[in-house]
């Protein structure tokens, strides 16, 4: 694992985490364990953890003044293999990332690439449009930008206090 020296950047550790909500890697060798402050043992040579929860997406969410937008790495990614919903102002990304496999794979020596299902859910910030027209996804380069059209809720009215 790398470190650095500055606190004001994140270990390669804590990005994989973060990418794979807070999971470690699948398999830990007994070092491994040792630096999280497991006990190991002799028969104890490598610790599987769960692979049940698929990775997590990250995403950017920002808006301009019609419109809000959504940008997502998705490099390796083909338009195939992603997912794209909205429903009551909530938006999904999902997909699968194939390709990390190769069944003559004897040994790993490091596996830091995450291959498999992913999925973001997010509740957009503010209200948009979800007709035919107003939200547009492009795949352009490994980035996914989702832009939707906002709704102008700029109808300001008096209510008369009686």
């Amino acid at each position: 694992m790398a470190r650095t020296n500055s606190e004001d950047m994140l270990m390669e550790d804590e990005l994989a985490a973060a990418f794979l909500q807070d999971e470690p890697t699948t398999s830990l060798a007994p070092e491994e364990k040792a630096d999280l402050g497991h006990e190991t043992s002799e028969e104890d040579e490598w610790v599987t953890v769960s692979d049940d929860f698929p990775g997590q997406l990250a995403v950017d969410v920002y808006e301009t003044a019609d419109k809000l937008v959504v940008k997502a790495r998705t490099a390796g990614i083909s338009k195939s293999d992603l997912n794209v919903t909205i429903n009551d102002n909530i938006l999904t990304i999902s997909g699968i990332l194939s390709g990390g496999e190769d069944e003559n794979t004897t040994a790993w020596h490091i596996q830091e690439c995450y291959w498999g299902e992913f999925s973001r859910t997010i509740a957009l910030p503010v209200p948009v449009k979800d007709e035919e027209g107003s939200v547009k996804a492009e795949l352009k380069d490994g980035v996914l930008t989702i832009t939707f059209d906002k709704e102008q809720t700029t109808n300001v009215r008096t209510v008369q206090i009686q």
